[in-house]
């Protein structure tokens, strides 16, 4: 017997057995023989078939990731061998489809969903009326393409699946036994296009399937005894379409035989088994059902009597399930949170923790900071605000921070995790030196750009590099948990505690501002005593109108004859509803004159804080009492407050742009800024001075200047992108300077940069809590002390306060950045009463960081 034969006589006992040795022993059988099989042997193709099959199988008992990408691997191969016109070439198609799609369930990537619809196309079309195996072609193209649906919203799609599905019922004769796979799959389809439609006769059909399709199911499960392998997915779907039944019908009846049948396939799967996950689901699902029917859920003896209680536990035990793998469990942890947060369900806060900590797992899985920011949408963008809401509700003002911080500005938290400095790890051991070591050489690895990939790239290579990326993130998290086992570094990397974050007040009050759907509050953080929360008299709608009437006064009547009096209703709305409050409550805790620091949160990152006042005679006004800066997270001020030795001369880059490539006009103000600046600095050897313009500003040459100048001034066009905040950039001669480039620099010894260009503190109204603009991520990159602005500014707005703002800066002929945030509110207070300037331009400039 050959190798090959003794594996499948392995894998089909495995099927009927479930022994799970039977199978590894299977997959091991058929590498040997693969390995025997040189790449132009006839059988070759063969034996990569068999073993994508038999690693597919193992990724479905285990969850492991490496099975699955392995199978594609091998499977692409094995189609590679299979060309056009080759009798195998659909087996490979629609195994490689169904691997693929196997994939996207897991982790969500559309490219891998739009590939095997393409491949189940082309195997459909080889499986032409007749062919025996074109049913079960149509079922698997009809469940992709239902799939995207749910993805991506597009009716055509689900048009589409629904046709394939007809004709794959249609074709097989009664009493086959893939009928109620077929028949639950068009009702699962109808049902979902009544709800996007509204279409009764889609509920009607979808309603009459279901009976059939419980019949059969109901059959199907006769033959499959005790012990069968196949017995727990058949309870699993005979229980669901029980309780789809019971939504169409509220028959008590089928949802106490779902429950029952959902109970025993769990405990016929294994521990490890992914489809655990999914049955805690259903479990959780059935359960709310009871709930919201007034029925009696339980009857298990000890079970909780509380139908919501118990599927809370099951939204929590699919959340925490690991081999159900990440997307799986952060998608249940989701629910959980949909579901705990109206009730105020005691899990609640618990809920949105676990969630957090998954959406933080899942995105360091992802290569690219783009593909983060990306993926992200596909999420709540209020999950952190919602979780602090939470924790405010139930007066825990210090858990709410710390959520805050847990699930706020996650891209920005990973890449300088990667940046983490073990100095105190080389003298501990020579154990601690090593993992010092290696966390270093596999932190530098994952913070290299990832390779870009032209179009065209084969698949294969791009799956490799994603694979590879996969198990560095692995081996890192793998090291990080040995640190951790170490003496002293028992919370390495882990979210910082709000004892830690009290440190970063020490310079001055914290004033963290939080917007959900079910209240507004700020949370004022100082060095020494407990955090005071407020709520304010505001609401998200209120806020949401504020923005708008805000963005829609910036630049109206803002000649020197106009008073702008839609900016100065805008601000002394936010003055009252959101400023004046925290200041009535500051008193206590910061002197007149004194520094603050704002952590905004949602809409509140689109407000000028620092600009609300009365604006009227005699009228008070924030900027009065103290001096405003601004921090995207808690976490980015107190590494900015972080000292390191500085150089003995300051090196200091104007860097700017009058032409930048694709320009109309040339920005007359560049030149006389950038020497304007010069004369105002302190003169050598104290400031040793760099400047780059015109045909020299190039983005090589600005890169080359950001990264050997400590002290930063730009002068050019600045973008936000709002599509693609990460593409947002200071515009050269030859092409922009972006975000992403600036965020794949250190720059953590880096102390100041002024930022004299438009909207460079703009954000993403997408994924307000990532704060994705400039000037944040010349800080997260390390800049202790940025200025930028809010919006467009105007060039004898940026002379006038540049001016001001270097004398005040410089003028003991020191150099310090903290003193950036006196000396622009000094500019700031000495442009107010010069009324040829608009109110919009005077209020455009911020300071962040330290």
């Amino acid at each position: 017997m050959s190798l090959n034969d003794l594996a499948l006589g392995l894998s089909t006992r495995f099927d009927h057995r479930g022994n799970a040795e039977d199978l590894d022993l299977a997959i091991a059988l058929q590498r040997e023989a693969l390995a025997l099989q040189p790449v132009g042997h006839p059988d070759r193709s063969t034996l990569l078939n068999d073993l994508t099959v038999q690693l597919s199988t193992r990724f479905d008992h285990r969850g492991k990731a490496e099975d699955l990408d392995l199978a594609i691997a091998l499977g692409r191969e094995a189609l590679a061998l299979r060309p056009v016109g080759h009798t195998d070439r659909s087996s490979s198609l629609n195994n490689l489809a169904a691997q693929l799609s196997t994939r996207f369930d897991h982790r969500g990537n559309a490219e891998d969903l739009d590939q095997a619809i393409a491949l189940g196309r082309e195997a459909l079309a080889l499986h032409p009326v007749g062919h025996p195996d074109r049913p079960m072609s149509l079922y698997n193209l009809a469940a992709q393409l239902s799939t995207r649906f749910h993805h991506r919203g597009n009716a055509e799609d689900l048009d589409q699946a629904i046709a394939l599905a007809r004709e794959a019922l249609a074709l097989p004769p009664v009493g086959h036994p893939d009928r109620p796979t077929l028949l639950n799959n068009l009702a699962a389809q109808l049902s979902a296009r009544f709800h996007h439609r509204g279409n009764a006769k889609d509920l009607d059909q979808a309603i009459a399937l279901d009976w059939e399709a419980i019949a059969l199911h109901r059959e199907a499960l006769a033959l499959r005894p005790v012990g069968d392998k196949g017995r727990p997915s058949t309870l699993a779907n005979l229980a669901n379409i029980l309780s789809t039944r019971f939504d169409h019908r509220g028959d008590a009846e089928d949802l106490n035989e779902s429950r029952e049948h959902l109970r025993c396939a769990l405990t016929l799967l294994t521990q490890h088994n992914p489809r655990r996950l999914l049955v805690h689901q259903s479990l959780a699902a059935v359960y709310l059902s009871f709930h919201r029917s007034g029925l009696d859920g339980t009857g298990g003896p000890g079970e909780d009597t509380d139908s919501f209680n118990v599927a809370m536990h099951h939204f929590k035990a699919a959340s925490n399930f690991v081999p159900g793998g990440l997307l799986f469990r952060l998608r249940a942890s989701l629910r959980w949170v949909y579901h705990a947060d109206p009730h105020r369900h005691a899990t609640e806060l618990e809920a949105y923790g676990t969630s957090m900590q998954l959406m933080d797992a899942y995105m360091s899985a992802t290569a690219s900071v783009s593909s983060r920011h990306s993926a992200m949408k596909d999420f709540p963008s209020a999950l952190a605000v919602n979780a602090a809401s939470c924790a405010l509700r139930g007066g825990d003002a210090r858990r709410a921070v710390e959520l805050l911080e847990q699930g706020r500005t996650i891209i920005w938290t990973q890449m300088t995790r990667l940046r983490t400095a073990l100095d105190s790890l080389q003298t501990h051991s020579d154990h601690a030196a090593a993992l010092m070591k290696r966390f270093r050489d596999l932190s530098s690895l994952l913070d290299r750009p990832p390779a870009s990939h032209a179009d065209g790239t084969p698949s294969v290579d791009v799956e490799a590099a994603d694979t590879r990326y996969r198990r560095l993130v692995e081996d890192w998290n793998g090291v990080v948990e040995e640190i951790r086992k170490i003496e002293g570094f028992s919370r390495f990397l882990l979210p910082p505690m709000f004892a830690d974050f009290q440190d970063a007040a020490r310079d001055g009050p914290i004033i963290v501002l939080v917007s959900s759907r079910s209240s507004c509050d700020a949370i004022i953080i100082t060095y020494t005593q407990p955090p005071t929360s407020i709520q304010l008299p505001t609401d998200f709608r209120k806020l949401i109108t504020l923005v708008i009437e805000l963005r829609e006064a910036i630049g109206k009547d803002a000649s020197p004859k106009g008073n702008q009096t839609a900016l100065i209703k805008a601000l002394r709305k936010l003055w009252n509803d959101v400023v004046f409050p925290v200041v009535e409550n500051l008193g206590r805790f910061a002197r007149r004159g004194s520094r603050i620091w704002w952590c905004p949160t949602s809409l509140f990152n689109f407000l000028p804080l620092h600009a609300a006042g009365e604006y009227r005679a005699n009228g008070k006004s924030l900027a009065q009492q103290y001096i405003s800066s601004y921090t995207p997270s808690l976490t980015a001020l107190m590494r900015a407050r972080r000292s390191h030795d500085k150089s003995p001369s300051v090196p200091f880059a104007a860097i700017g742009q009058n032409l930048p490539a694709g320009a109309s006009f040339t920005l007359d103000c560049v030149e006389p800024e950038l020497d304007l600046v010069r004369t105002l600095l302190p003169p050598p050897p104290t400031v040793s001075f760099t400047k780059i313009t015109s045909v020299d500003a190039t983005k090589s040459r600005a890169l080359c200047a950001l990264q050997d100048n400590t002290w930063l001034h730009f002068a050019c066009h600045g973008t936000q992108n709002y599509r693609d905040p990460f593409k947002s950039a200071f515009l050269m001669r030859d092409q922009p300077l972006s975000l992403l480039d600036i965020t794949q620099m250190d720059l953590f010894r880096h102390e100041f940069a002024f930022l004299s260009a438009c909207e460079t503190a703009v954000g993403d109204f997408a994924t307000p809590d990532e704060v994705i603009h400039l000037a944040a991520g010349l800080q997260f990159a390390g800049v202790k002390s940025v200025v930028g602005t809010l919006w467009k500014v105007n060039d004898s707005t940026v002379q006038r306060l540049v001016e001001e703002f270097y004398k005040n800066f410089c003028k003991d002929g020191k150099m310090n950045s903290k003193r950036a945030a006196r000396a622009l509110h000094q500019a700031v207070h000495l442009l107010a009463s010069d009324k040829d300037i608009p109110l919009d331009q005077r209020i455009v400039f911020m300071h962040i960081g330290a």
